[in-house]
């Protein structure tokens, strides 16, 4: 990957003439939990002063955000044949202005059919493939950081790790294609190392680096260029995604967020850069994920107001960012919320079973 280049062109979304106000609609994909994000959008709708449509989409209803979405959508499970088929069947019925993924499986065959939406006039709020291709690939990742200067775990291929001679213990191995926190070990041994990989063997292997996670939600809007990094210390994770985080306005975490950004080109709308930072200072990144984080709404709510400037550029309104604008020490401690739906449960039901089944399909 190079150095950026100057940036393309503004996206030029649909407009409702004959509405007194300006129309958005936005399809969130893969919209699952996501409320609290739908909810920032809508607030800052208001704040704009515009009309905003709400579509979710998911595989099932059981996504608890699709039924707070305005408009529902059920579309083919990620990979099927048919699932960028029917996504721009219902963009151009629905006139969708713009699609906004939020999950990293969804990312690479959105960004390969971005003309094709485009085409319909709707904007792929997404980084580039090449791009996608780096993060979504833990090696590619640890080689381009290393390229680029930027401090990063020192990271093997399993042959590379078990062909070592000499090995300082313990390792941190996980998948070299992975989300979700899933499938992270700490190695403390040769032969922990071998059974892990054996059980696991399309992985990387890792120095161990121990110190506190940081997440960076960086906005890059659509030319690229790194505007506002906010830093969030994750205090407390559970399945993979932040349940407890803090705003730290750490000058040296920002300048490592913007770091990675003008090293990459082609990162589009809002990415989160992960980091670790150690007791003695050092700032080491470990993974990128280009996309909204699960903790953007704690950066949102601090002031950073991601949807209220993805929204204005869609508009193709000049924005004027000030990055020091968010507040700093803001914490977040999120709690369980029930949403209740009355009426046809019969679907739900099926469905529930349905997930189920393919669960234990996939365990055996």
């Amino acid at each position: 990957m190079t150095r950026r280049k100057r940036p393309s062109a503004k996206p030029k979304p649909r407009r409702n003439r004959s509405a007194s106000k300006p129309v958005l609609r936005i399809l969130f994909t893969c919209v699952g939990r996501r409320i609290e994000l739908l909810d920032a959008f809508r607030q800052a709708a208001r704040k704009l002063r515009i009309k905003l449509e709400v579509h979710g989409a998911d595989i099932n209803r059981t996504a608890p955000a699709i039924h707070v979405a305005d408009v529902a959508h059920l579309v083919p499970r990620i990979g099927h044949r048919n699932h960028i088929s029917a996504l721009a069947t219902l963009v151009e019925k629905n006139k969708i202005d713009a699609i906004i993924p939020l999950i990293d499986s969804d990312l690479l065959a959105l960004s390969r059919a971005a003309t094709r939406f485009a085409k319909l006039g709707c904007t792929v709020v997404i980084s580039k493939q090449s791009v996608i291709k780096t993060c979504g690939d833990k090696l590619l990742t640890h080689q381009f950081l290393k390229r680029a200067d930027i401090d990063t775990p020192e990271t093997w291929t399993p042959a590379e790790a078990l062909a070592h001679r000499r090995r300082k213990f313990p390792y941190f191995l996980k998948p070299r294609e992975g989300s979700a926190g899933q499938g992270l070990y700490k190695i403390n041994d040769a032969d922990e190392l071998r059974v892990f990989i054996k059980r696991q063997p399309d992985c990387v292997v890792q120095e161990f680096i121990e110190g506190v996670e940081h997440t960076m939600d960086v906005y890059t809007g659509f030319d690229g260029i790194p505007r506002c990094v906010v830093p969030r210390r994750r205090l407390e994770v559970r399945t993979g995604e932040v349940s407890k985080g803090l705003i730290v306005k750490d000058p040296r975490i920002i300048e490592v967020g913007r770091s990675v950004a003008n090293a990459i080109s082609g990162f589009r709308g809002v990415v989160t850069v992960q980091c670790m930072v150690t007791s003695t200072g050092r700032i080491t990144v470990i993974e990128i994920n280009p996309r909204f984080g699960g903790g953007a709404p704690l950066s949102i709510h601090a002031g950073a107001d991601f949807p209220k400037w993805l929204m204005t550029e869609l508009l193709g309104k000049s924005l004027k960012i000030r990055e020091d604008s968010y507040r700093d020490k803001v914490a977040m401690l999120r709690y369980d919320e029930s949403l209740f739906i009355d009426g046809n449960v019969k679907s739900l039901l099926a469905e529930t079973t349905r997930q189920k089944s393919t669960l234990t399909e996939r365990k055996t």
